[in-house]
């Protein structure tokens, strides 16, 4: 997109891009028609390999006569046990063409985690990535009367083990072939019988409250969803993306397999969650898909290395990034922009703003989006600033990802935008709770009739659990969770992520969980940016010797708590926070205050931290 009014780039698709009524028919159709193209690269040991539709059909139909070989029936369950890879995508595609269902499990589950998603699934075969994973399978099979066979992609370190349980995906693949020479109609077969209203895939939700459950996806919801989400934020065979969140959650496995098999946009594989970024530049992606840790990473980069630049450099960049929003100001208030205005901001984009975007990689796209998360509207802005369009959209594991998308035309920093055209939203008139209803609405929870009830009502309504509000233009905002909502001693209702984008927009700062339910006043947890408050550090000549010290500094503490006070400048005193505590732990996807998306479980640290809640409650 050359400017940033122009969003002529961004044209709904409405027409259906490749035929199929099932996942696996979608899938081989687009192996007829596109066969010789590219579909996904991946980079391993510092080298891109590219994988063809006919290279990965080839290795799709090896896969799934293996499972055959093994006695894997139809409507019988295979389970994922791994980072986000090429591997991934064809077990998963392999498992629905043998008429599976597929269900994929985090990396950084613990092994008492695996059995249970195992168990409570089914699991007939169980995929892992490498020896770490094998270790959590092994510790568990025992336990596991179902699972017949542990399949392993990565066998490094592991030549020397044998175990009849176990076998490499390539001893899969070489079972398969002869499979396939002795039954070559059989896969095929399977694929054509799977029905669009049977069972497809399990997603289980991150369990903050409690044990995950397993939401149940039809092949019907899938392919009618992914149609719809062409209409939302549209591809092609031209658009590259990445592919790095983890497939197991709905948005990757929706927004990244799944829509890209249907547009035939290019899916590129990072190396690591460690080098997305430095993946970011060397791919440039047309189209970015991240949730809004990724976006704020990208941003605190940014302004950490401007800190960094020449008095000349930061004079031209606030020039620039000032031109940036005055112009994104007139786009969303829908005002023209002056020619005079147009000819400053082609200027700052030679000048500053384009290297901006090529430090990030974003350079190339289109448009980018974000989910999963609030995102503080500032963050918006400054994206829009930058030249491009961040279209925020809204979903949950429930409504197979986005329910509502922002229009490129009609950007509103802050709000989800409309529902979808595939889907009805309302407000419950008592509660202001968002309903859902459509045909992209799950089929409930796998084991659990009583939760599904509770989550779907009779009228096929899904009651999401997150408390909103529309306007005039039937664009929602979402206020808060209505188990979040902070209610004061006093009787003041609080919307707690409102304070809490304001502190995640610092660079200084990841996450943040406001506490103050049934309290005087408001308090916080917060995350430190390690990588940001260390260079704050160093460049301020503060002592710290590891993470912990870093959190206990006087100089970080009167540094976050500037940025406190800037976020209480803008709200009431009732909803100011008046005390905070650091995490003095660095956190990551593996530890169980997080979710596998790195939002932290707001339950679960107030019970954890509860201690330090109530040292700060203390008069």
């Amino acid at each position: 997109m050359s400017q940033l009014w122009d969003t002529s780039g961004i044209a709904p698709q409405k027409n259906v891009v490749m035929a199929g009524e099932t996942i696996p028919a979608i899938f081989w159709n687009a192996v007829a028609a596109r066969g010789p193209n590219v579909w996904m690269r991946q980079k391993d040991l510092g080298i891109w390999r590219s994988w063809t539709w006919n290279e990965t059909g080839q290795a799709v139909r090896e896969i799934g006569h293996g499972l055959m070989a093994l006695g894997f029936e139809a409507r019988h369950t295979a389970s994922i046990l791994s980072n986000t890879n090429i591997e991934w995508v064809l077990c998963d595609l392999a498992v629905l063409s043998a008429g599976g269902i597929s269900n994929g499990i985090y990396p950084t589950d613990a092994p008492e985690q695996v059995h249970y998603l195992c168990e409570d699934s089914g699991t007939r075969v169980l995929f892992v990535e490498d020896d770490e994973q094998l270790d959590k399978a092994l510790a568990v099979r025992a336990s596991l009367p179902l699972l017949q066979k542990i399949v392993v992609f990565d066998m490094e370190g592991l030549r020397d083990f044998h175990d009849p349980m176990v076998i490499s995906l390539k001893q899969l693949q070489a079972l398969g072939r002869e499979h396939a020479q002795q039954h070559p109609d059989m896969l095929m077969q399977r694929s054509a019988a799977c029905k669009p209203e049977e069972l497809a895939i399990l997603v289980y939700t991150s369990g903050t409250t409690g044990k995950p459950k397993g939401g149940m996806h039809s092949h019907h919801g899938l392919v009618f969803t992914v149609r719809g989400y062409n209409t939302l934020i549209a591809r092609d065979e031209r658009d590259e993306c990445m592919c790095f969140l983890p497939l197991c959650h709905i948005a990757e496995r929706m927004g990244g397999e799944y829509f890209s098999m249907y547009t035939g946009a290019k899916l590129n594989f990072v190396e690591n969650p460690e080098t997305v970024p430095e993946n970011v530049r060397e791919i440039a992606p047309t189209v970015f898909t991240a949730v809004p840790r990724v976006w704020e990473k990208f941003y605190s980069g940014v302004m950490i290395a401007l800190k960094e630049a020449g008095g000349i450099q930061q004079a031209v960049y606030g020039w620039a990034i000032g031109v940036g929003h005055q112009v994104a100001d007139l786009v969303l208030a829908k005002k023209p922009v002056p020619s005079s205005l147009k000819l400053r901001f082609h200027m700052a984009r030679l000048l500053a703003l384009n290297n901006v975007r090529k430090m990030i990689g974003i350079h190339r796209a289109r448009f980018l989006v974000t989910g999963a998360a609030p995102i503080s509207p500032d963050l918006v802005r400054w994206y829009l600033a930058l030249g491009l369009p961040m279209l925020e959209v809204w979903g949950m594991t429930e409504t197979c990802g986005a329910a509502t998308g922002v229009p490129a035309d009609r950007i509103k920093p802050g709000s989800i935008g409309p529902a979808a055209e595939y889907n009805e939203m309302r407000l419950d008139p008592v509660t202001g709770e968002i309903l859902v209803r459509g045909p992209n609405v799950f089929m409930g929870y796998l084991n659990l009739p009583e939760k599904t009830a509770e989550t779907l009502d009779a009228d096929g309504w899904l009651h999401t659990g997150d408390v909103g509000v529309v306007d005039e233009e039937g664009f929602f905002r979402i206020t808060d969770r209505m188990k979040d909502i902070i209610i004061t001693a006093g009787g003041k209702n609080i919307t707690p992520s409102e304070f809490e984008n304001e502190l995640k927009f610092s660079p200084y700062i990841t996450d943040a969980v406001l506490i103050g339910d049934q309290r005087p006043y408001l308090t916080a947890i917060i995350m430190i940016d390690q990588d940001n408050v260390e260079k704050f550090a160093q460049d301020h000549d503060v002592p710290f010797s590891n993470y912990a010290s870093l959190t206990q500094s006087q100089a970080v503490l009167d540094l976050i708590q500037s940025v406190v006070d800037q976020a209480n400048a803008q709200f009431a005193r009732v909803e100011q926070v008046k005390k905070f505590w650091l995490l003095d732990t660095q956190l990551s996807a593996e530890d169980e205050e997080l979710t596998p998306t790195m939002k932290l479980k707001r339950q679960l640290v107030q019970k954890k931290y509860a201690p330090h809640i109530e040292a700060m409650h203390r008069s």
